[in-house]
C-alpha cells in the first residue's frame, strides 16, 4: 500500500471515529427523533392538509391556478411552531410531544366581502380539525394587503398587454421592443410596492422595461398606473400614464399625441449586443437547468452530520428552517450541551429607493411580501458555495396546489475562519475549516441577499447579510438629481437604503435572563494621590422595563450589550453572552417612512422585550401592501412596557447600509463592504 493510500485510509478511519464519538456523546433530548418538533412540513403532510381542506365543502375551494380572483384558494401552508414552553417541556422534561399543526392562509375572493383568513390545521399527518388563528394579536389582514398571486400577476400581464395595444408603434419606434406579437425582443415590466398610498388601495405603478443581454432591465421612460383592486378583472383600468416627465390620462392619449408630434420621444439604443458574454459572477445569472453543483473532490466525509433539519457539528447542535413566510430560522442552539439560544431568525428586509416620482417615492420592497418562488434562490457549487458543500433542498407549499421542491436552496460547509465573508468559490477553495457556515440566498426584485449563519469553535455565533444588486435603473429627470447617480446615457440608478431585521431569542443557560450594558468611562481617582490620575472604568446600566431597553436609530448603542443568567461564576460575574451589532447606519436618522406602523421595526437599532408566544414575528406577508395598519407591529411589543428582569428575553435587531450606485457598477453591482449583521459571543461563561 502506497503512502497516499495509507494516508487516505487513516483519514477515513479518523473521520469515522470522530462521527462515532459525536454520536455517542449526544444529549438525551436528541434521541428518538425529538428534534423533529422543529421540522418543516413533509410533502405527505402537505398533501394530507390540502386534501383535507379541499374536502371541506363549506370552504368552496378552487385550485390556486384558476385564472380568476373571484375564487377561494389556499395560498400558503407551513409548519406552525408550537408554543415555546410546550416544546421545551417535551425536549428537556420528557413530557408529551406538542400537537403538530400546519399554518394555512386562504384567500376568500369568492366571499362577500373578500377576505384573507388563517387557520391552524391538525393534528398532522392526518388532520381532522381546523381553527381560525390571527397572524398578529391586534388585527386581521385586509383583502387589499394580500401578496400578489401568480393568478393575479397573469391577469395583470394580460390587462397591460391589451391596454398598451395603441402604443405598439410607439414602442417599436422608441425601444425596438414591444408587448404585442413579440418573440425575443419583448418588453417586460416590474411593479412598485406597496400597491397604493393608503390602506385598502390596489393601485400599482408598473415600469415598462427592456430585458437586456447582460440580464439587466433597461427602463423605457414609460410607467403605467393600473387599478386592480376588484376581483372582477373587467373593472380594472389604467388610470394614468407617465412618459419622459409628463403625465397622460391613458395609453390612447399618449399614442394620439405621439402620432401628432406633441410628444418628445427618447429613442433607446441597444447597450449590449445579444452575443456579448458577461462574466459568470453568480447563480443569479444562470437558468435552473444550469444550476448544478460542482463535483466535490474531497476524499473525506464532512466534519458535520445533518439529520432531517438538525445539524451536529463538533460542540454545536442546532435545527434550521427556511420558512416560506419570512426566511431562515435557526432553532434550539446548543454548545457543549448547553442551550444558548432558542431562536435566531431573519424577520424582514426592506429596500427603500429615492426619487421624486412614483417609482422613487413609493418604492419600499419588503422581502417577505414576495413569496419563495421569487425569493428562494438555487445555489451553485463553486460560485455561491464551495464545491464540497452539502446542498439541501427545501419543500414549500406557497401559491400552488402541490408541494414544490426547491433544490440547493441551502448549503452547509466548513471553511477556515476569516474566509466566511467570501461569496464566490471555486473547486480550489482552501479546505480544512474552523467555522461552519449555513447559507441561503434570496433574490427579491433586482437584488440578492446572501444570508449566512456562522458557528465558531469557541461558542460564538454570527449572522451576516451581504447584498448583491442588479442596478435599479430609472430614466433621468432634472428634478431627480438629488436622488440618483448616473450609470449610462439616459440610465440613472436610484440611491437606496437596505435594512434587515432579526429576532434573537437568547436563553443563556436557562430562560430567566437579564439585560444590562457596560460603558467605558473615564474616572478621576486623583484623591489621595500626589498627581492627577484619570482611569478608564466600566459603568453598568441595568434595564428593568421594555421601553428602557429600546434604542432608537440616531443614538449610539452602548459598547457592551449583555444578556446574563442568574448564576454567578467563581469570580462573581454572571454567566453572560454579549451581543455585538455591526451596521453602517446605526447612528443615522432615517427618513419619515419609518412612521408607517408596519415598518416600526426600522425605528430601533435594538429593542429588548419579554418573550410572548403572541409576539413571534415583527412583520408578516401583509406588511408589504399595508404598512399603515398591519396585523403585526413591533412598536406594540415595546409599549407593553413589561418588566424584563429575570425573564425570558428577546432581542430585536435592525442593521443596514446606504447604497449610492455609480457608473462602474454597470449592470452588476456588488457590495462586498456592505456586510451587516450581529455576533453573539460568550462573556464570562465558564461552562465553556
Amino acid at each position: 500500500m502506497g503512502m497516499a493510500q495509507r494516508n487516505l485510509t487513516l483519514g477515513w478511519v479518523a473521520a469515522i471515529l470522530l462521527l462515532q464519538m459525536t454520536m455517542a456523546e449526544r444529549p438525551s433530548w436528541t434521541l428518538n427523533g425529538r428534534p423533529q418538533v422543529f421540522m418543516d412540513l413533509t410533502p405527505f403532510e402537505m398533501e394530507m392538509v390540502h386534501n383535507f381542506l379541499m374536502g371541506r365543502k363549506e370552504l368552496e375551494l378552487q385550485p390556486s391556478k384558476t385564472p380568476t380572483l373571484a375564487k377561494n384558494s389556499v395560498y400558503l401552508m407551513e409548519m406552525l411552531l408550537p408554543d415555546k414552553k410546550d416544546v421545551l417541556d417535551f425536549l428537556d422534561k420528557g413530557k408529551r410531544m406538542p400537537v403538530r399543526e400546519a399554518r394555512v392562509v386562504i384567500f376568500f375572493g369568492a366571499q362577500e366581502p373578500s377576505n384573507v383568513t388563517e387557520f391552524a390545521v391538525g393534528p398532522l399527518p392526518l388532520p381532522i380539525y381546523m381553527r381560525i388563528i390571527s397572524p398578529g394579536p391586534w388585527s386581521h389582514p385586509s383583502w387589499a394587503s394580500r401578496p400578489i398571486s401568480k393568478a393575479e400577476y397573469s391577469l395583470i400581464h394580460q390587462t397591460l398587454k391589451k391596454a398598451t395595444e395603441p402604443l405598439h408603434q410607439f414602442f417599436l419606434d422608441t425601444t425596438y421592443y414591444s408587448l404585442k406579437d413579440c418573440d425575443k425582443d419583448c418588453l417586460t415590466f416590474t411593479y412598485v410596492a406597496p400597491h397604493g398610498t393608503k390602506p385598502g388601495q390596489r393601485r400599482s405603478w408598473f415600469i415598462l422595461q427592456r430585458y437586456m443581454a447582460d440580464n439587466s432591465l433597461q427602463p423605457t421612460g414609460l410607467e403605467i398606473l393600473l387599478y386592480h383592486g376588484s376581483t372582477n378583472v373587467q373593472h380594472w383600468k389604467v388610470e394614468q400614464v407617465w412618459y419622459n416627465g409628463k403625465c397622460y390620462n391613458s395609453p390612447e392619449e399618449l399614442a394620439q399625441k405621439y402620432a401628432s408630434g406633441e410628444v418628445s420621444p427618447l429613442v433607446i439604443m441597444e447597450s449590449l449586443t445579444m452575443d456579448t458574454e458577461q462574466p459568470q459572477l453568480s447563480s443569479l445569472y444562470k437558468t435552473p437547468e444550469e444550476c448544478t453543483p460542482g463535483v466535490a473532490e474531497s476524499h473525506l466525509p464532512p466534519p458535520y452530520n445533518v439529520e432531517d433539519n438538525t445539524v451536529y457539528y463538533r460542540d454545536w447542535i442546532f435545527s434550521f428552517r427556511l420558512r416560506p413566510s419570512s426566511g431562515l430560522q435557526i432553532l434550539n442552539v446548543h454548545f457543549q450541551g448547553v442551550r444558548i439560544a432558542y431562536e435566531l431568525s431573519v424577520q424582514n428586509a426592506v429596500a427603500q429607493f429615492g426619487g421624486h416620482i412614483s417609482e422613487g417615492i413609493q418604492t419600499k420592497y419588503l422581502d417577505v411580501g414576495w413569496g419563495p418562488d421569487n425569493v428562494t434562490h438555487q445555489l451553485v457549487g463553486g460560485i455561491d458555495c464551495p464545491d464540497t458543500a452539502t446542498f439541501l433542498e427545501v419543500i414549500h407549499h406557497y401559491d400552488t396546489d402541490i408541494p414544490v421542491y426547491n433544490p440547493q436552496a441551502l448549503c452547509l460547509f466548513e471553511i477556515p475562519a476569516g474566509m466566511s465573508n467570501k461569496h464566490y468559490f471555486n473547486s480550489n477553495a482552501e479546505k480544512g475549516g474552523h467555522v461552519l457556515v449555513l447559507r441561503t440566498i434570496s433574490s427579491v426584485h433586482h437584488y440578492d441577499y446572501i444570508w449566512d449563519f456562522i458557528f465558531y469553535p469557541n461558542g460564538t455565533m454570527e449572522s451576516k447579510m451581504q447584498a448583491r444588486v442588479l442596478v435599479h435603473a430609472t430614466f433621468y429627470q432634472p428634478k431627480k438629481k438629488s436622488y440618483i447617480s448616473q450609470s449610462h446615457m439616459h440610465l440613472f440608478s436610484n440611491n437606496h437604503t437596505h435594512l434587515v431585521h432579526y429576532r434573537i431569542d437568547l436563553d443563556v443557560a436557562g430562560r430567566r435572563n437579564n439585560f444590562h450594558t457596560l460603558k467605558i468611562i473615564e474616572k478621576d481617582i486623583t484623591k489621595g494621590l500626589r498627581h492627577c490620575e484619570i482611569q478608564k472604568t466600566l459603568k453598568q446600566t441595568n434595564y428593568s422595563q421594555e421601553h428602557q431597553a429600546a434604542f432608537h436609530f440616531g443614538k449610539p448603542l452602548p459598547k457592551y450589550l449583555l444578556f446574563s443568567n442568574l448564576h454567578n461564576t467563581h469570580s462573581g460575574h454572571r454567566n453572560s453572552y454579549r451581543l455585538k451589532i455591526y451596521s453602517k447606519i446605526h447612528q443615522v436618522q432615517l427618513p419619515g417612512w419609518q412612521k408607517n406602523r408596519g415598518l416600526s421595526w426600522t425605528r430601533y437599532s435594538l429593542a429588548v422585550t419579554k418573550y410572548r408566544d403572541t409576539e413571534r414575528c415583527s412583520s408578516s406577508i401583509y406588511s408589504q401592501n399595508n404598512p399603515w395598519n398591519p396585523p403585526i407591529v413591533l412598536e406594540n411589543f415595546i409599549q407593553n412596557s413589561s418588566n424584563i428582569e429575570d425573564k425570558d428575553l428577546v432581542a430585536w435587531v435592525t442593521v443596514g447600509f446606504h447604497n449610492v450606485p455609480h457608473s462602474e457598477d454597470s449592470a452588476n453591482m456588488t457590495t462586498p463592504k456592505n456586510s451587516v449583521g450581529f455576533v453573539v459571543q460568550p462573556f464570562n461563561f465558564p461552562v465553556f
